[in-house]
């Protein structure tokens, strides 16, 4: 089938939470992870794919040359038109790593232009006056200004945005937007005419982000958050180039005992680790005694315990608790050993009959899904907005993943979700 958008997704958990929005259409989504080695099937019924990378926290270079990848990829299997999404709170640096691939995405397909809108009012983000808020606060006045690899010290999308490109940033503003798609279009092309590039765009609410999705659904590429790219398969289907399927997908149903496995610091996955450790046996890593004794500990303990029990191990901690790590560790090297402990974990948890896994955090959810061997995931029930059980096949198994972004969610989260794939 013609393959209408390719998009490519910057960590694990924002793929999932692109596909599915993406899916809640109707339409047929593949997930992908990491640039696929093989060439795209002709028989595929997808008309959507997303393609997961790792490189939100990459180095530059290397993060611009994997989505280079993924586009070639996409291209090749004959996407025409492109999504680059990365996370509703914009988590990046100085130098990059949004701007910088949205930029080189634009010179390979000649793009004039292009669209920045993270904003995601279903879970609490939006963009107003150029300005990102999470909640009712500021980006920078939230948790998210001591995010452990990328704080968020400026709410200005429009100031974090023109370091990373070397072309003129711009802003289509609230007032633009609620004029409607022509009047927005009409100050699109404005913008263009004045050498503008690329443009931060307000939404504060569903009615914009379909407004904003109406003026641009023919640019060749936009980037954004999932919310806004979630409104593109209606526009697709009004303009008559998709039908969503007349039957039913069929989910598997998959057995074998379950686990929480949690990287994540953010403010709301503290509160889920709390709640989840009040209902399960929990066990806590230490990012220091990891540094130089390894994982063994730490699988000896999840062997013990009973295979039918509620399960989770983290080492989400408190702001202070990470800052103490990273000093002692440096920050690249604290991260990394939790993600290597937490990804021999699931392998021995797979070993031990574990076939449901939920995994906090995108780089952790990066991680364990590479570990385990998982290419290819088939989108399942939404759980909290953004979040949905997906399903992959490792060494002959289907198991069920559930990849959570650290600050989406409910604080009873953990436990919804093992309920909510029981009545899938």
């Amino acid at each position: 089938m013609a393959l209408l958008l390719g998009c490519i997704a910057d960590d694990f958990t924002g793929a999932t939470d692109l596909a599915a929005l993406l899916s809640r259409s109707g339409l047929p989504v593949s997930l992908r992870i990491g640039v696929p080695q093989r060439k795209r099937d002709d028989t595929d019924a997808a008309v959507i794919e997303v393609i997961a990378l790792k490189c939100r926290t990459a180095p530059v270079q290397t993060a611009v040359e994997q989505a280079r990848q993924a586009l070639e990829w996409l291209k090749d299997a004959g996407a025409t038109r492109f999504f680059w999404k990365y996370c509703s709170t914009f988590d990046s640096t100085p130098e990059g790593n949004i701007g910088s691939i949205a930029e080189m995405l634009m010179a390979e397909i000649g793009a004039r232009q292009t669209i920045y809108c993270p904003a995601f009012p279903e879970n609490g983000r939006n963009i107003f006056m150029g300005h990102l808020f999470v909640g009712e606060q500021l980006l920078s006045e939230s948790s998210m200004k001591d995010h452990p690899l990328t704080p968020m010290r400026d709410s200005s999308l429009v100031r974090l945005l023109a370091p990373q490109v070397r072309g003129t940033v711009g802003l289509a503003n609230r007032i633009a937007v609620s004029e409607g798609p022509a009047a927005l279009k009409a100050r699109l092309q404005k913008l263009t005419e004045d050498g503008v590039q690329h443009v931060i765009v307000d939404a504060v609410c569903d009615d914009d982000l379909r407004t904003i999705a109406t003026a641009t659904v023919d640019f060749l590429l936009l980037t954004g958050g999932s919310a806004i790219a979630g409104q593109l398969p209606r526009l697709y289907m009004e303009q008559g180039l998709a039908a969503p399927p007349k039957v039913r997908q069929t989910l598997p149903n998959v057995a074998g005992s379950q686990i929480v496995l949690s990287g994540s610091c953010s403010a709301m996955t503290r509160k889920q680790v709390a709640d989840y450790a009040g209902r399960s046996i929990s066990l806590r890593l230490d990012p220091l005694a990891l540094a130089e004794q390894g994982a063994a500990a730490a699988c000896r303990w999840l062997q013990k315990q009973p295979a039918d029990a509620a399960k989770i191990i983290y080492a989400t901690a408190e702001p202070d608790d990470v800052r103490r790590a990273q000093e002692r560790l440096r920050r690249d090297k604290a991260g990394q050993v939790v993600e290597q402990a937490l990804s021999e974990l699931a392998q021995e948890a797979f070993r031990l009959g574990t076939r449901r896994f939920v995994v906090a955090g995108g780089e952790t959810s990066g991680a364990i899904t590479q570990a385990l061997g998982v290419t290819h995931l088939t989108i399942g029930p939404e759980i909290a907005p953004g979040v949905p059980w997906t399903f992959a096949e490792v060494k002959g198994e289907t198991i069920a993943l559930a990849l959570k972004s650290g600050n989406f969610g409910g604080e009873t989260f953990f436990a919804d979700a093992f309920t909510r794939l029981e009545t899938a």
